[in-house]
């Protein structure tokens, strides 16, 4: 008999190997929500867009209204922003809103700004008037503004013009 070595076949499948597929949905929230600081808006339509690509996402827009000529309060809530403040809630997106832009239109009226600076966020493309921010105290308190982004990213998508409805308690929603 001869002391030749035996060799061994190993056969690989050649088959792919079955992967598990993740399903999302528009609802379905993102487990890495990261914040997003989109350019300033001179226009009706760059906050339409911006507006509808925040809903799509579920994401609050949080909008800055300021101006040439006013106190700029931004660099405070754009840190926070850029730190991600928000993020372990669901995120939000920011922009800031040009008011003194010749092309800026009837926004401001539409939306009932009437002073300069004002915070509001809009959730489902509906702006939040029960929690815009026009105190300058409040816009230049880091604490506040902490506080108040986290209670935004929350929302999540939820509520109308008004918040929630008097029919979310017997609803749900």
């Amino acid at each position: 008999m001869s002391s030749a070595p035996r060799s061994c076949l190993r056969l690989r499948s050649s088959a792919p190997r079955a992967t598990a597929l993740k399903v999302r949905f528009s609802t379905t929230p993102s487990k890495a929500a990261r914040n997003r600081i989109f350019t300033n808006v001179r226009t009706p339509d760059e906050l339409s867009t911006l507006l509808l690509l925040s809903s799509s996402s579920n994401r609050p827009l949080i909008t800055l209204w300021t101006a040439s000529w006013s106190s700029d309060v931004s660099p405070l809530l754009k840190g926070l922003i850029e730190d991600g403040v928000a993020e372990p809630h669901g995120g939000v997106g920011y922009v800031e809103v040009e008011f003194d832009a010749v092309t800026i239109g009837d926004l401001p009226i539409r939306y009932m700004i009437n002073s300069i600076p004002t915070l509001l966020a809009f959730s489902r493309s509906e702006p939040q008037l029960e929690t815009k921010v026009t105190k300058m105290d409040d816009l230049q308190n880091r604490a506040f503004l902490t506080k108040w982004l986290e209670t935004e990213a929350r929302r999540g998508g939820e509520g109308g013009a008004g918040g929630k409805s008097i029919f979310s308690a017997l609803f749900g929603h």
